[in-house]
């Protein structure tokens, strides 16, 4: 497993470009105490790591479980990206065993791209149907990336005009002191809006005044300018 895993890592080096190896880890806040800090880049943009991905998309878990223990950010990704392809052409089965593969990685899943790239098309997708309890308990957790997960994957249910969970999550995470978990819950209340503008509305006249104002922004950025202001000066 350890020789395919450097196989495609190898692979993955072909696409190396030195411009973004210096740019990824200021973008993704790598420096000592930030929420990035330690992560390593090996400078490849994504459409090239998922290049790779579908080549290698059907290789066993132990080969992800390799790339995810990977310092490099890209192979982490990799492995990652791997699953959303095989999770797209499995059956029931095989989705469910993707899930709770993915479910026992989180802990390498440390990025908020990581997250943002396969939460909804792996957590959402295989929740549509089911009960939303693993939501909870991830929202729950003391781990930033788990509670993005749990935030994240809802735009697979909002996609499909179910709204309940991010209603209850953003709720129980409003008071959210993280920057990127604001950013999350604004960003999945701002695709319900787009799709049901007056139940967001009611969602903010009920919690406007004492949302971060981060996630006040975000929700909002769709509206009309009048509308951004009435809610941003309560």
């Amino acid at each position: 497993m350890k020789t395919k895993a450097m196989e495609i890592q190898s692979e993955l080096e072909q696409f190396i470009d030195p411009v973004k190896r210096e740019y990824l880890p200021k973008f993704f806040k790598t420096g000592k105490g930030q929420y990035g800090e330690g992560d390593q880049f090996l400078g490849i943009v994504v459409p090239n790591t998922r290049l790779v991905a579908k080549q290698y998309k059907n290789e066993p878990f132990e080969v992800a479980a390799e790339l995810l223990q990977s310092e490099w950010h890209e192979c982490r990704l990799c492995a990652l990206l791997m699953m959303v392809e095989r999770f797209k052409k499995s059956d029931e089965k095989g989705n469910k065993q993707i899930y709770e593969f993915y479910l026992s990685q989180t802990k390498r899943i440390n990025n908020w791209d990581l997250v943002d790239l396969s939460a909804p098309y792996i957590v959402g997708e295989y929740l549509k149907d089911k009960s939303r309890e693993d939501l909870y308990r991830l929202a729950a957790s003391s781990l930033l990336w788990e509670q993005r997960i749990a935030v994240v994957a809802t735009v697979t249910l909002i996609r499909n005009n179910d709204f309940i969970d991010i209603i209850r999550l953003s709720e129980l995470l409003l008071q959210h002191k993280h920057d990127l978990m604001q950013k999350a819950i604004g960003w999945m209340l701002r695709e319900m809006g787009k799709r049901d503008k007056e139940l967001l509305v009611q969602f903010l006249e009920q919690f406007s005044k004492v949302m971060p104002r981060t996630m006040l922004r975000y929700s909002i950025e769709k509206f009309a300018e009048e509308e951004r202001r009435y809610f941003m000066q309560r």
